[in-house]
């Protein structure tokens, strides 16, 4: 063992059941099936433009792939992460019944995406770079950040069926043989791969200074002070959403299935087991909950909307507004504080929240929803 290695400080995160090492298991006799890319729908407004596209980063060189081209990447990712939360959030909110096994699910994905959130932002900083999420916070609906799973679109809408399966699933889909969908485009977890081995690469001097430790969930957050931990925090952000290609014996303690598989079973209506065909929905049953009908949200948010709803919207865009730039101090000497001050601020959106989703939209049975727009400074 290497003295940086002893002198880690990072606990051996707590794993996930290895489902997707189903793959090893069952080969083309899988069951699951990747979802079929969403359809375009309508363009999102521009968002500002990032260092890099996934695609731009990932064609470059590995020679090439020094700090900077770290720091692109981490920015990506933060803004990759971030953009998932909102519209798990409007899935999770649109659930009346808290303690449903949809609802714990997507509770706890929710839960992982901050803690992913928070990992990619310590990466950052480590590598002497600076989140910025309020300025490059995603448009909904629009296409992941950074090209992603080129073809999905992600918009905000409570849960349905297509929802969990066009947004929900199409956003964590592994690029593995349990679940491959033969596209061209990097999955989430491809990234991440590359994001590591470019740290291995560079093994670049790594600052604890504006890091963050915390509480995050089942996860603890804490400063990389090695390439170790490196690894291991980004195999935790990698197993938690895609799992792995390693056997599913290998399970994890808290045997809880990666994003893509927990969704697969909301969407399916069970549990996945292991049959003489490989990995099928065959088990206990997961029903679909009962929803608030929030209606998908159109691109620009709503048209002409009551004036009630404008103010609860003006009042739930001005709460999101500060959780973006409470996180951006959290990581800019603003630490504990200001990580507590955006935690505060995120359980005031629900509020708001449900008010929207229990207003129905005029001539129509659905409710309207948070739109999550970043107000002007």
């Amino acid at each position: 063992m290497t003295e940086d290695a002893k002198r880690s400080t990072v606990a051996e995160p707590k794993r996930r059941t290895l489902l997707a090492g189903a793959a090893a298991a069952a080969g083309a006799s899988a069951v699951v099936a990747a979802p079929a890319p969403a359809s375009a729908g309508t363009a999102a407004p521009a968002a500002p433009r990032l260092p890099g596209t996934v695609g731009r980063l990932l064609a470059v060189p590995a020679a090439g792939r020094g700090v900077e081209w770290l720091r692109s990447a981490l920015q990506v990712a933060v803004r990759l992460e971030l953009s998932t939360i909102p519209p798990y959030l409007c899935g999770w909110w649109s659930v009346k019944d808290r303690r449903s096994d949809a609802a714990r699910l997507i509770r706890r994905v929710i839960d992982d995406e901050m803690y992913h959130l928070g990992v990619a932002c310590n990466l950052l900083v480590a590598v002497g770079g600076q989140p910025r999420m309020r300025a490059t916070a995603p448009a909904y609906p629009g296409p992941l950040p950074g090209g992603v799973h080129a073809g999905v679109t992600v918009y905000l809408s409570g849960l349905t069926r297509s929802f969990v399966h066009d947004v929900m699933m199409a956003i964590e889909a592994p690029d593995a043989p349990l679940s491959h969908d033969g596209g061209t485009s990097p999955s989430v977890g491809d990234f991440y791969t590359a994001v590591l081995e470019a740290f291995w690469l560079v093994a670049p001097q790594l600052s604890t200074h504006r890091q963050l430790e915390t509480r995050i969930g089942s996860d603890d957050l804490r400063p990389v002070r090695t390439l170790l931990d490196v690894e291991r925090a980004i195999d935790v952000v990698r197993e938690q959403g895609e799992g792995t290609s390693r056997s599913p014996a290998d399970s994890f303690a808290d045997d809880h299935p990666a994003h893509y598989y927990a969704f697969s079973e909301i969407y399916h209506g069970r549990q996945m087991r292991e049959t003489d065909r490989g990995w099928a929905f065959t088990g206990p049953r997961v029903p679909f909950p009962d929803t608030r009908p929030m209606a998908r949200v159109p691109a620009g948010g709503w048209s002409r909307p009551p004036a009630p709803v404008r103010q609860l919207l003006h009042r739930f865009d001005t709460t999101y507004t500060s959780v973006l730039a409470s996180l951006d101090a959290a990581w800019a000497d603003g630490g504990a504080r200001a990580l507590g001050a955006a935690v505060h601020a995120m359980r005031g959106m629900e509020e708001p929240a449900l008010h929207l989703m229990e207003t129905r939209i005029p001539g129509r049975r659905s409710t309207y929803g948070p739109q999550f727009h970043v107000l002007a400074q």
